[in-house]
């Protein structure tokens, strides 16, 4: 998804789009410039600006993509002046769109794609002169200062891809774990604030010029539903899953106390956020080891260490990620992405090491950004993110405003629901782990605990951060109220606190990379769901028989052919006709992810009997 790339243009940030309905005014059929209010008007208007935007986005990926790899003040420039372009473009297609949206008789097809066109921005410029321009330097200069951001450890600097690995390192004291906390959120995020609060306030200008009430409801708008169904469905999806999060909150809660002791993890209450081996407390697999079962939680194996002992890099591990895409019958990856791809951190200059996927010409220049660690998390991550190029090359042939995932979820869970089968079975499969060193059956608390420390963990914070947002954007949540937000929503959602006081000046938000680069968020959340939803239905294709984490369908061609026939559709479709061609069914469930984590949330309520659970 060309969103993860950083590109500001039409259908590449929000997935697809449906009218506003409640949250927004209906368009008035008014002049549209050299465009006449009929439905051949509407056509060829529809035309002009996909054949326009096609060739805009080339450029503008190329521009984004050299920022990215190589942060200097020119580059900085010259991606802020694609930038003004591109959201140029975008308001003043989304405000021809609106204004032809109102003809009777349209094509449904043209209909969909002047939705589209409305409401598929991610932050709207104005149309006052000089907005665009102040929106993406803006914008441009809040990416820019995240990728050059550090923190401390040990009062000495440490970049943004290192201090991340280091809040995994179990052998760091509390202290120094508070350290990298607090000098990545202080350094990092605090300097953002006046410039993000700007930034809303320009962008909620473009969104009521667009008949929206602001930013957070032109969002919510992007689902193929009704924003306040769109709403609901989140939150019926959370309520589905919170009873597992308690279990696993509670669980893990009291294995941080007995190893801190209650000075620094009481055995009631929150949890300090530093002490869950992420910097956003958002996954926490990195301390694993300080929560596995008694009996059953070593493994016997770690992916990272498996990589080393085979004498495996970066490049092996994407070839590894590649190799599980081919078995499935899919193509194996152009000769291009290997000679464009950035693989690992660059030792003469700053880039931006957040892993993204980038498709450059909308056709088969499909490349990858990371800085590639031989870990278990990069291990996974590499599949995650070649999902993204696999999905871009399936729907490829498409009209320009359908290239993208049936939903912004899709692109997500994609790569995940691929993750979820590395298992021992598969990593036997590839020569990484003896067939004689598989854990048992005895074993399968263990397994499913530390998915669940990623995968369930992870839930009511990717359900906060938009629900974060679209109060800054509806004013809800004003700027002298920011951090103080954050900090309450972390706390009522993921039962999470700072390990240490924050200033009033704080803006913690900042400290997240999604926040300064104005990526939606709900789209992780929905793909937390939806990855397991792809899973089950896989693991049904292939005939597996066993229990659901076990599975792998590595060397399937019947799963691959099914995946592609989604895959192909791109944004063609409404996503549930997406979903259903994969998976039989129209509607978002969480049921598949609680069958695959039913074992463990019942060892998770006996082994938390007496214990006081949520905070």
């Amino acid at each position: 998804m060309k969103s993860l790339a950083s590109v500001a243009l039409f259908a590449l940030a929000a997935g697809l789009s449906a009218p506003a309905l409640a949250e927004s005014e209906a368009p008035t059929a008014e002049d549209s410039g050299d465009y006449p209010l009929t439905p051949a008007g509407a056509a060829d208007f529809v035309a002009a600006a996909e054949a326009d935007l096609f060739d805009y986005s080339v450029d503008a990926s190329r521009a984004q993509w050299v920022n990215a790899t190589y942060i200097t003040v020119d580059t900085d420039a010259l991606a802020a002046e694609s930038g003004a372009i591109g959201t140029e473009k975008q308001v003043d297609y989304a405000l021809e769109a609106a204004k032809l949206a109102a003809v009777p008789g349209l094509d449904p097809e043209v209909a969909r794609k002047l939705t589209m066109l409305r409401t598929g921005i991610v932050l709207p410029a104005p149309t006052t002169p000089g907005a665009a321009v102040e929106l993406s330097t803006i914008a441009t200069d809040l990416q820019s200062q995240y990728g050059k951001g550090k923190g401390t450890l040990d009062g000495q600097p440490i970049s943004g891809s290192d201090i991340e690995a280091e809040m995994g390192n179990l052998d760091h004291t509390p202290a120094e774990f508070a350290e990298m906390w607090a000098s990545w959120h202080d350094n990092v995020g605090a300097p953002m604030k006046g410039d993000y609060a700007r930034m809303v306030a320009i962008a909620n200008e473009g969104a009521k010029e667009l008949g929206f009430a602001d930013v957070g409801a032109l969002w919510r708008s992007n689902y193929d539903m009704d924003p306040a169904e769109f709403t609901a469905m989140t939150e019926r999806l959370w309520q589905e899953t919170k009873p597992l999060y308690l279990a696993l909150h509670t669980y893990v809660r009291s294995k941080l106390n007995e190893k801190y002791g209650d000075a620094v993890q009481p055995a009631t209450g929150p949890i300090r956020a530093d002490l869950l081996g992420n910097m956003w407390a958002q996954e926490w697999g990195n301390i694993y080891p300080l929560v596995a079962p008694e009996g059953a939680g070593d493994l016997g194996y770690d992916i990272g260490d498996l990589l080393e002992k085979k004498g495996k890099g970066p490049l092996d591990m994407v070839k590894i990620g590649e190799g599980f895409y081919s078995s499935l019958g899919f193509e194996k990856l152009p000769e291009t992405f290997w000679e464009r791809s950035q693989f690992t951190k660059p030792r003469d200059r700053e880039v931006v090491c957040h892993a993204s996927a980038w498709d450059i010409d909308n056709k088969d220049d499909i490349r990858i950004k990371m800085c590639i660690k031989v870990n278990a998390d990069d291990f996974v991550t590499i599949h995650h993110e070649l999902g993204h190029n696999y999905y871009q090359r399936a729907y490829s042939d498409h009209s320009y405003l359908y290239l993208n995932g049936a939903n912004d979820g899709f692109h997500e869970a994609i790569g995940d629901f691929i993750a979820l089968s590395i298992t021992p079975e598969y990593l036997v499969q590839i020569g990484l782990l003896d067939r004689a060193d598989v854990p048992g059956p005895e074993k399968d608390t263990g397994l499913l605990l530390r998915q669940a420390m990623d995968k369930v963990a992870f839930l009511p914070f990717g359900l906060l951060i938009d629900k974060w947002r679209w109060g800054v954007f509806d004013g809800s949540i004003p700027p002298e109220k920011y951090n103080e937000a954050w900090v309450g929503l972390k706390e009522e959602y993921q039962g999470i606190v700072p390990p240490v006081d924050r200033p009033a000046d704080a803006f913690d938000p900042g400290a997240k990379y999604h926040i300064p680069a104005n990526t939606p968020y709900m789209r992780y959340f929905l793909a937390r769901i939806l990855q397991f939803q792809f899973f089950k239905a896989a693991c049904d294709q292939a005939g597996w028989k066993g229990p659901l984490h076990r599975c792998s369908f590595y060397g399937n061609k019947q799963v691959g052919e099914k995946l592609n026939a989604m895959l192909k559709l791109g944004a063609s479709k409404p996503w549930p006709d997406a979903l259903e061609a994969f998976t039989g069914t129209r509607e978002i469930s969480a049921k598949p992810m609680l069958e695959y984590f039913a074992p463990l949330k019942k060892w998770l309520d006996e082994q938390n009997k007496g214990k006081t659970s949520g905070w």
